[in-house]
């Protein structure tokens, strides 16, 4: 490790050329530049403006960077600018707002969380609702309740919580980040997930945990991503969502991580924010391989320069941490709040794993025809769409439910109430859904069966299965598809596969969600892909040591490249119900007057939307089937052809892959 003073000089113009059109590249071939900005030669007078007492302010001297290497270094003061310009463009902003809209500014909230209360509103909720029930399964929870209080009060720094599916990770996570928090005056709680189809169900689980607190439960918690109901948005949420002023953010893994490498001031505002936090990464082996090096290395740097205490939140194991040989740019190995993980995997094992083969769609159908509560899991949309209509044609409609990222989040969001007031009367339940329901979707049937995916996935749908320990017995079934059934995987989500399959076929593991089994596939699927941890070339943006300038970032170029998804999604509005095309009615009598939607009706109308491929988007506009209103909200023109009230958008038979079942924001 060597010392590296950082060349303020550059970073400052950095944040000055950027502060109003976004961060730029150092060099770039095309388009703005910084070394085109500092070549400007008829800059007009400035000092005579500046007045004199900001003349005389003393310089900022900044801390010495400990690097490994130049490129350790050149990342590391990369990311510091990002942090200096993200103080810049809020700053600016604020003050802009404090003098030309002082009524909104007074809304921002005001004062210091105190964590102390909140830790101790959370304890009597969690003592009154959970720690008194009786059964394995609550017992267990107990303990991992009992393990995050214990282990909180733990000095800053990175933690793994590796719990079971259905193990009470989410209220026990909050728990130690509340009393983390606490003890060490951090700033906020950011809780980050995966899969926007949980966000709004975890968001109202920490509401309804804090609705009898004196303060309002919608000012203690933000819920930003891009699903959120705008009829819960008030003037403080949506000032705090700006800049993630707000005790407890509960947000996707992409508005974090393309946050933490985006240019544009709206989107870095907040990230000096995430600094002196809690970060709960929920189910963080999610990660995807190809952005793995950039994403370990930013969190690398958040606990360690920038006093953030990160929790590795997982049921299969922390497979980001590093491996000696094998996973050289995983994290530092992190103090474990669960002492003996398999202990508690062997306590919360309720489900049997078991390899069914190939079943095609009408095998399956039939199966699920046999059991009056079970729930089956694929892979893409058009899966999902045909073995529906197979187990229809079964057992009719009564108590057969479709879901996927199809259905608009609105439509989502209904039937899975059914679903859930179904299986609590104890009703005819059988559920075909895409991978949106499996990762914290609290639902719990007596069997599931799941289309080969990768490990952690089967894990997650084994979670759908006996999640209360009710059932005496209860089967989670791995099946292959048909050749027929439309679902050829593609990408990341095949890699995954092909690994589960190498480990089921290898013979070797009595519980193929055990821990054991689950490290063997994060080698096969993680650990040994080196050319797939930077794909883009993220982390190579960033050098020291270029004769023309002392630090070269590619903003620009880095914010381009760094996707969680790679495939181009384009969003459609369905008015698929009353109440959706009232909002559609809406939008087109402003497009008809030549005005655009305020910020609460496109709020809305993202509750009715449904993203496709950018190839199916610009085929449906040629075709006629969708029309742009306002320039930019594509509509579908005639819902009754296109949505349908079980399976959602037709648009036509077979896209790729369901994006939902990938990281979504």
């Amino acid at each position: 490790m060597s010392a590296l003073r950082p060349p303020f000089n550059a970073m400052v113009a950095y944040a000055i050329a950027g502060h109003h059109a976004g961060l730029l590249d150092a060099f770039r071939a095309e388009g703005a530049s910084l070394q085109a900005r500092l070549a400007k030669q008829d800059l007009p007078c400035w000092r005579e403006a500046v007045p004199e007492n900001l003349l005389r302010t003393p310089s900022v001297s900044l801390p010495t960077f400990s690097a490994s290497d130049r490129a350790d270094a050149a990342f590391q003061l990369g990311f510091a600018t990002r942090m200096l310009f993200s103080c810049l463009v809020d700053a600016d902003f604020l003050a802009t707002e404090s003098f030309m809209s002082p009524r909104q500014a007074i809304e921002r909230p005001k004062g210091k969380t105190d964590f102390g209360a909140l830790d101790a509103h959370l304890t009597r909720y969690l003592d009154q609702n959970f720690v008194t029930r009786a059964g394995p399964v609550a017992e267990a929870r107990a303990a991992v309740l009992s393990a995050c209080r214990e282990k909180s009060p733990g000095p800053p720094g990175l933690y793994d919580l590796t719990v079971p599916t259905g193990g009470g990770k989410t209220l026990s996570s909050l728990a130690f980040a509340l009393r983390h928090c606490a003890t060490h005056g951090l700033s906020r709680v950011i809780y980050a997930i995966p899969f926007t189809s949980i966000i709004e169900q975890t968001a109202e689980v920490f509401r309804s945990v804090f609705k009898d607190y004196p303060a309002d439960p919608d000012a203690l918690i933000l819920e930003h991503h891009s699903n959120f109901d705008p009829d819960r948005e008030t003037t403080r949420s949506r000032l705090a969502s700006e800049n993630w002023d707000a005790p407890l953010i509960v947000t996707t893994n992409v508005q974090l991580f393309e946050s933490l490498f985006a240019s544009r001031p709206g989107r870095c505002r907040k990230l000096h924010r995430i600094a002196n936090s809690v970060i709960i990464l929920d189910e963080a082996q999610t990660l995807p391989v190809t952005l793995l090096k950039p994403c370990l290395r930013v969190l690398d740097l958040l606990v360690k320069q920038y006093g953030c205490s990160i929790v590795l939140c997982t049921a299969t194991q922390p497979a980001i941490e590093h491996r000696e040989g094998e996973f050289e740019i995983g994290l530092d190995k992190a103090r474990p709040i669960i002492d003996d993980a398999p202990a508690l995997y062997r306590r919360l094992r309720r489900v049997e794993i078991r390899d069914a083969g190939t079943l095609l769609s009408e095998e399956l159908a039939m199966r699920m025809a046999g059991t009056e509560q079970g729930l089956a899991i694929v892979n893409t949309r058009r899966h999902a769409a045909d073995l529906y209509e197979a187990v229809k044609d079964k057992v009719g409609t009564e108590g057969s439910y479709h879901l996927s990222a199809a259905m608009t989040p609105e439509h989502r969001s209904r039937q899975l109430g059914e679903i859930r007031s179904r299986l609590a009367k104890g009703q005819v339940c059988r559920v075909v859904a895409t991978q949106l329901i499996e990762a914290g979707v609290d639902v719990d049937f007596p069997v599931v069966w799941r289309a080969l995916a990768g490990l952690d996935s089967i894990a997650q749908a084994a979670g759908r299965c006996n999640r209360e320990g009710r059932h005496s017995s209860a089967v989670t079934w791995i099946f292959r598809p048909g050749e027929a059934d439309h679902a050829r995987l593609f990408g990341l989500l095949r890699t995954g596969a092909d690994a589960a399959s190498q480990v089921i076929g290898s013979g070797r593991y009595e519980d193929l969600i055990g821990l054991d089994a689950i490290e063997h596939y994060f080698r096969l699927h993680y650990w040994v892909r080196k050319q797939d941890w930077d794909r883009h070339d993220i982390c190579g943006q960033f050098r020291v040591g270029d004769p023309r300038l002392p630090l070269v970032a590619q903003y620009a170029t880095v914010a381009e490249k760094f996707r969680f998804i790679d495939q181009t999604q384009r969003p459609i509005i369905v008015g698929w119900d009353d109440r959706a095309r009232e909002q559609v009615e809406h939008l087109r009598i402003l497009h008809d007057r030549g005005r655009f939607p305020d910020r609460q009706l496109a709020r809305r109308l993202q509750r009715q939307t449904i993203t496709v491929s950018e190839r199916l988007w610009r085929q449906a506009l040629a075709d006629g089937r969708i029309e742009l209103l306002c320039e930019r909200f594509a509509v579908l023109v005639e819902p009754l052809l296109h949505y349908d009230l079980e399976r959602g958008l037709q648009l036509e038979a077979a896209p790729v892959y369901d994006p939902a079942s990938l990281i979504v924001e």
